[in-house]
């Protein structure tokens, strides 16, 4: 089995507009003029980089922005040059802001995925998340179901289940808050949370907890996973108060490696005896601690929200964000995890500058498929990169992206049909068929 990485392609409405709470990068950059097709083109060149390590790399596409179908249905009327104007002169504009946001891109949060390995019937489950908790997410479910049905289309291999229904109560951010961890004794997932229906003794003081920990476990059940190798552990509080919105921000594991910030779960010693007694003495864990990693730097570095991957030879590298080697003690950390004689031998930094702006670093932009080899093969379209897709999406991206946008540029209506018009590409270069409203 080999593990897939799944990057989104950055949207051509790449923006700041500062619409998710809790985000510290994003709400700090909030109003600023941003490049998408710098972003675009810097994502690109980070799935290079894996490539190149030898990991497989393949791609989901952007979704149409701005969602004039949603536009529609909060009552704004007429053609697309008129629902867009009447949005934007509508009280501050922050209804079209909120259906322009590229947030897609963003991968991690598509879904959480289940290998054929763990599931009870032998197939790859993946579930949609509903990203209920901020409302320009949560417009995202019903386009990532349809782009994950034409890439996982054969039935009798995978089953992507129906986001779960909506409400405070089944929140669900996806691949952010789940942790797939093995050793030859066992496969054991790790959903992290942050809110239940019973509240906490330990609640946020300033930002808001998203995951909700009947979502993970109502995930859990979907995918057919032993409940034995399910574990549902807290994020804590101060992790997301700090910044820690998703456990991905203070968390990373892969295969038998965990590295971990002390603040990352509320009894992460606990955690850590569990998965101890799961997965035996393979199990490998660097944890750092508030001294050693102020929370300030671990959020504003992401040294966590780096990928951790799997080379040819078995061993593992870091992917991590520029910002890591730039914050010295994100650096010494890594540098750390390296030195300590663990699986990882490598880190490799990657300038993902205008995605960690709005508070999105190497890990946001991927999710992991584990797959078998005829599981991979009979994935849908051209979504596998070669070189030849490498450098068709180069170009595209050349093409079709705006080089500067500001958030008041959100209102230009031939943005939308720049937007419409480089979608219309992509589909026929993945050979995905017509996934956007507008084709349909």
């Amino acid at each position: 089995m080999r593990e897939i990485q799944f990057d989104g392609i950055v949207g051509p409405t790449h923006n700041y507009g500062a619409l998710s709470p809790g985000n510290v990068a994003s709400i700090a950059h909030g109003g600023e003029e941003s490049n998408p097709r710098a972003a675009a083109l810097e994502g690109l060149a980070k799935m290079s980089m894996v490539r190149r390590l030898g990991v497989v790399q393949a791609v989901l596409p952007p979704h149409d922005r701005p969602s004039l179908g949603t536009l529609r249905r909060l009552g704004f009327h007429g053609t697309d040059e008129e629902v867009i104007a009447a949005a934007a002169a509508s009280g501050d504009g922050q209804n079209l802001s909120l259906c322009s946001s590229a947030s897609a891109m963003w991968a991690a949060n598509a879904a959480t995925v289940a290998p054929s390995s763990d599931a009870l019937d032998g197939l790859v489950h993946l579930t949609p998340a509903n990203l209920q908790q901020t409302f320009h997410r949560a417009i995202e479910p019903p386009t990532t179901t349809r782009v994950l049905r034409a890439v996982f289309a054969d039935r009798g291999r995978f089953i992507v289940h129906d986001a779960l229904p909506g409400g405070g109560q089944l929140g669900d951010e996806g691949a952010a808050n789940h942790v797939r961890l093995c050793t030859s004794q066992a496969a054991v997932h790790v959903f992290g949370w942050g809110r239940s229906p019973e509240g906490s003794l330990f609640p946020t003081t300033r930002h808001p907890a998203r995951q909700a920990l009947d979502a993970s476990k109502a995930v859990a059940r979907l995918h057919r996973l032993d409940p034995s190798r399910c574990l549902f552990p807290r994020q804590h509080p101060e992790g997301i108060d700090a910044g820690a919105f998703h456990t991905d921000v203070l968390a990373v594991g892969n295969a038998h490696f965990l590295m971990l910030h002390e603040l990352a779960f509320a009894d992460d010693a606990r955690l850590l005896d569990e998965l101890r007694r799961l997965l035996g003495d393979e199990l490998f864990v660097v944890r750092a601690s508030q001294a050693e990693l102020p929370p300030s730097s671990a959020v504003a570095a992401y040294p966590f929200n780096s990928q951790v991957v799997t080379l040819p030879d078995g061993s593992m590298a870091i992917v991590a964000p520029e910002d890591s080697r730039e914050d010295a003690a994100a650096r010494r950390f890594l540098e750390r995890v390296v030195a300590a004689g663990g699986p990882v031998r490598s880190v490799h930094y990657v300038d993902v500058r205008q995605s960690m702006k709005n508070g999105g670093g190497p890990a946001c932009l991927r999710l992991r498929v584990p797959l078998t080899e005829a599981e991979a093969s009979a994935l849908g379209g051209h979504v596998v990169v070669d070189d030849a897709l490498e450098a068709a999406l180069h170009a595209w991206v050349e093409r079709h992206y705006r080089d500067r946008l500001h958030p008041r540029d959100l209102a230009d209506p031939e943005l939308a049909r720049e937007g419409m018009r480089a979608l219309d590409e992509l589909t026929g270069l993945l050979r995905l068929g017509a996934l956007y409203d507008f084709q349909l």
